[in-house]
């Protein structure tokens, strides 16, 4: 039996969807929400922003708090509480280093490739990444 649950997510609905399975499908697991922001880019990204900002952990607590609310609304619909986290960094990294405290991971997959072969060249599919290095099982909720 499952009773601790990472579910990373951003602002899609794959990510939604995620949280709705690990809800649904373990009705007496603890759940995370893990939020990761100031992602690195070749442009250096909002983690730069957040290194300037004079608080970091409110600015960081600012930008995840959005997906934190849907979250939330997501659990509130099923009559369940989540807990809620936020990493900085780059997404699949984070999520990896994060699944050893947990039994299992489950996140989202984009799904459509219209935009995928671009993102995976430039920073690699996070699904694809965790599924493989993860030290815990991990599904991939289309």
């Amino acid at each position: 039996m499952l009773s601790r649950i990472l579910v990373p997510m951003d602002d899609s609905e794959p990510a939604e969807r995620a949280l709705a399975y690990a809800l649904d499908n373990h009705p007496d697991a603890d759940i995370t929400v893990l939020h990761i922001v100031g992602v690195p880019s070749m442009m250096m990204g909002s983690a730069v922003g957040l290194s300037l900002e004079d608080d970091f952990e409110e600015a960081t607590a600012e930008r995840a708090e959005p997906v934190f609310e849907r979250a939330r609304a997501v659990a509130a619909e099923r009559d369940r509480d989540i807990n809620t986290e936020v990493g900085v960094g780059h997404p699949a990294r984070t999520i990896i280093d994060r699944a050893d405290d947990y039994d299992t991971v489950v996140l989202g997959s984009h799904g459509e490739d219209w935009h995928r072969t671009a993102r995976q060249f430039l920073v690699g599919n996070v699904a694809e990444t965790v599924v493989k290095r993860a030290s815990v099982p991990v599904t991939v909720v289309r």
